[in-house]
């Protein structure tokens, strides 16, 4: 009886901390796409040839952090579906 609430208590808590994990990742996740997007389009109206490659080069992780927004957004709607 002990080992069956034990093994129940250590799995709710477990799938708690993991679910606030992904949370908290995606939210970073997010926050730093928005913020690469803000940087970049502030980048861009500026002249000069060292902020043309910053803006550049900043595709790179606003591609990467577009897919995980996307895949954010889908599991979301299937939450909710589900």
């Amino acid at each position: 009886m002990i080992s069956t609430v034990t093994t129940t208590v250590i799995t709710v808590v477990t799938t708690v901390s993991s679910i606030y994990l992904a949370t908290s990742l995606g939210l970073a996740a997010v926050i730093t796409l928005i913020a690469s997007l803000a940087t970049k389009e502030l980048v861009n109206a500026t002249d000069g040839t060292r902020t043309r490659l910053l803006g550049r080069n900043l595709d790179i992780p606003i591609f990467a952090l577009l897919f995980v927004f996307t895949f954010i957004l889908i599991i979301t709607v299937l939450e909710v579906l589900a």
